[in-house]
């Protein structure tokens, strides 16, 4: 039996994102994790007692941070998806305003697209971290060719924008902890149609016009009773 707009069916999924994408995104991730530990052990004395090797340590986690922005650059050139979806995640809108505001964001009454408020700001509080990050562990790194107002004004920077980007994943994680659909969606590139409605409801429309329902299976006829 065809099911009703209103009541999709649980088994159909929507896809929602890529290979590439979700090598893009898993790998980032791996990067923030190692630079996240690493930089623990530099900064707490117990921590850098108990691990030991603090040169070992630091130079993990300084080439790591170098090669932060790979990811995405190979990511960009070679997803045509990932550069559309970075479009879209860079255009905030009015129903972004009206979503940030609202306290039934989740209901499915705002035509959310394929990404809320939430997660534009957290992609693009991402992407900007990485650059900061990057130049100025760059001044940290090269003491020599920075004068010493620039080394101090990196390492200020630095330290504090690190510990922002702490809150920032623990904030991440704990908003996937508690959606596993969401977590399905970047584990397996699809989402339930039914998910889709209700927290991206103009995307879902979107993508439910590029991939209509398949038909059902026609049921096995029963054979007719002899006379």
């Amino acid at each position: 039996m065809p099911q009703s707009p209103d009541r999709p069916d649980p088994r159909r999924m929507l896809h929602r994102f890529t290979r590439g994408e979700r090598w893009v995104h898993w790998v980032l991730a791996a990067q923030m994790g190692i630079l996240i530990a690493t930089a623990a052990v530099l900064y707490f004395a117990p921590l850098e007692q108990l691990i030991g090797r603090r040169h070992l340590v630091e130079q993990i986690h300084v080439y790591t941070g170098y090669t932060l922005p790979l990811p995405l650059l190979v990511g960009w050139a070679r997803s045509a998806t990932l550069r559309l979806d970075t479009r879209r995640m860079n255009r905030f809108t009015s129903l972004d305003w009206a979503w940030l505001r609202s306290k039934q964001r989740r209901s499915g009454k705002i035509p959310v697209g394929k990404f809320n408020a939430g997660q534009k700001l957290n992609g693009s509080f991402t992407v900007g971290a990485v650059l900061v990050m990057l130049g100025t562990g760059v001044i940290m790194h090269f003491t020599r060719l920075w004068p010493l107002t620039w080394r101090t004004g990196a390492t200020f920077v630095h330290d504090w924008l690190a510990l922002g980007i702490g809150l920032v994943v623990i904030g991440h994680l704990w908003f996937a902890a508690k959606d596993p659909h969401a977590r399905v969606g970047m584990r397996t590139g699809k989402v339930p149609v039914g998910w889709a409605r209700r927290e991206h409801s103009a995307w879902a429309a979107e993508q439910e016009a590029l991939e209509p329902v398949a038909k059902q299976p026609d049921q096995p006829k029963q054979p007719s009773p002899r006379p």
